[in-house]
């Protein structure tokens, strides 16, 4: 999965504000106290808490 480029730049985590960071199919909260996993589905980000998990 590879999201346009710029597109990593400006979005956020919707939770806590903190940049993301892509890894495999998912979009990864940066922030160590947040660290929610959002998926991208059909390479569009789905950037709901509600769909989001914490990593282990």
């Amino acid at each position: 999965m590879a999201l346009e480029a710029g597109l990593l730049e400006i979005l956020a985590c919707p939770a806590c504000h903190a940049p993301l960071k892509e890894q495999d199919t998912e979009l990864l909260c940066t922030d160590q106290n947040c660290g929610l996993a959002y998926p991208v589905r059909d390479g569009i980000p789905v950037l709901l808490v509600d769909e989001a998990r914490r990593p282990a």
